[in-house]
């Protein structure tokens, strides 16, 4: 069987490799070993069901409510909620699970499935192999009055602004733009800057099932930089689709990224006494510009494989209370269980108000150093550990000393080796780059 969980859940072409059989046949699954493992003894379990604002997540959704629901499964729908809402809420319901149907920043067509354990926390890799060796298995469901219950919830979006408006000061005087992508964030967005005193002009916030991404968000930042500068706002933020993960814009326009906003809240945090030992968590990806900050400033760097889960691996293995990547997914461990982009833009503004400083101020903490990445496709990425290819990068590195780095990457799916440069100028990075490119594809050419 084709592994199905993927480092963020299921996604996959809605209604192509995603369609509503298997998201029943998964959720069955899901619920099954919820069941087992939790010895429930009479007492249905609870599921929290959301999803973003792509089309297709409404069919998906009845899917996802069906398969939980006659796997005897209570289920409380939220409706369009972002991903760290609907975590905020399976912890704060007290739920078994959490589902979020969302493919994030992923093109409209795509979509995917999210499930999140007791406390709205990623599910861990032997429960995730549990679901996929239950699919399709043969089982005996409940019958009568032991299936789930399925009900709307309410007031998921004012409920999950609460939390967050509660977890920062007062923002007033500021005036900000906010790009919603379209998607899950597009009335929680500006309704959570709003409530916590700041003037906002939302755009990008009419979904229409269809445009969720569709050249806007964080993926797209230049209709953020040109309404900064229209509305002359004191900054502005970019969320993806499920406002998981939030870029920002100064006020002269210029992008600050993820890895200037964990340097600006790294800080924040570190003068409040409130990051834990001192320490970050980022992935091999992060610039070598932030590393460098954080060393002139006290702050240890811990660097990780990229992906937001085995960030995640390492906040919670050392108790660290921020870490996030360069794509703009920040974790901030004391008020989410996962990256959180409507939190993130709160709490850069709130750094604004204490220091009195600009977001440009704040972001000259670190200063980027020019980074190339190069894909060699077409290559046996098995074999990065080739001498001749490991005594080239070592010669390169070496030349570069510390203005710069190398980093490898073999890709997981594909036959392709990524090529990362950093160098203290554009010209030199992409000189080593490609002079590495050359290597790879000379000594790792398939036959």
């Amino acid at each position: 069987m084709t592994k199905l969980f993927g480092t963020d859940g299921v996604r996959g072409l809605a209604n192509g490799q995603l369609t509503a059989s298997l998201a029943l046949d998964l959720s069955v699954a899901a619920a099954r070993v919820l069941v087992d493992r939790g010895g429930y003894a009479g007492k249905r379990p609870l599921a929290v069901v959301g999803r973003d604002t792509r089309i297709s997540g409404q069919f998906l959704e009845h899917a996802v409510v069906a398969g939980l629901a006659s796997a005897g499964v209570d289920v409380v729908r939220v409706r369009v909620v972002p991903t760290p809402g609907v975590a905020y809420l399976t912890d704060a319901l007290g739920a078994d699970v959490g589902v979020v149907i969302s493919a994030s920043h992923n093109p409209m067509p795509d979509n995917g499935i999210k499930f999140l354990a007791r406390g709205g926390v990623k599910l861990d890799d032997a429960i995730e192999q549990a679901i996929e060796e239950l699919m399709g298995q043969p089982w005996q469901p409940p019958t009568g009055g032991d299936v789930g219950r399925v009900t709307p919830y309410a007031t998921p979006i004012q409920e999950y602004v609460g939390h967050l408006v509660a977890t920062t000061k007062p923002l007033s005087g500021l005036k900000i733009v906010l790009d919603c992508a379209h998607g899950a964030a597009s009335e929680a967005g500006p309704m959570a800057l709003r409530e916590a005193g700041a003037e906002v002009i939302a755009i990008h916030a009419e979904p229409d099932g269809l445009n969720i991404n569709d050249g806007c968000g964080s993926t797209h930042l230049e209709p953020l930089r040109a309404a900064v500068l229209e509305h002359g706002a004191d900054a502005g933020f970019a969320l993806d689709g499920d406002a998981d993960r939030c870029l920002a814009v100064d006020h002269r326009g210029e992008v600050v990224d993820g890895d200037q906003i964990m340097a600006i809240l790294a800080l924040g945090l570190r003068d409040a006494g409130r990051l834990a030992d001192d320490t970050v968590v980022v992935t091999v990806m992060s610039n070598l510009g932030f590393v460098r900050a954080m060393e002139r400033h006290g702050v240890t760097v811990r660097q990780t494989a990229v992906g937001d889960r085995y960030v995640l691996e390492a906040m919670n293995a050392g108790g660290f209370s921020l870490g996030g990547e360069q794509s703009g997914h920040v974790i901030q461990h004391d008020y989410a269980t996962t990256g959180d982009g409507i939190l993130t833009a709160l709490h850069v503004l709130e750094r604004m108000v204490v220091t009195g400083e600009s977001l440009a101020s704040l972001a000259a903490v670190m200063t980027r150093f020019p980074q190339v990445l190069l894909n060699v496709a077409g290559v046996d990425r098995t074999r990065t550990d080739d001498p001749a290819l490991l005594a080239a990068v070592a010669a390169e590195e070496a030349a570069l000393g510390d203005s710069g780095r190398v980093l490898l990457r073999a890709s997981g799916t594909e036959p392709l080796v990524r090529v990362m440069v950093e160098a203290e100028t554009q010209d030199r990075a992409q000189g080593v780059a490609e002079r590495l490119a050359d290597v790879v594809r000379d000594r790792l050419a398939l036959t």
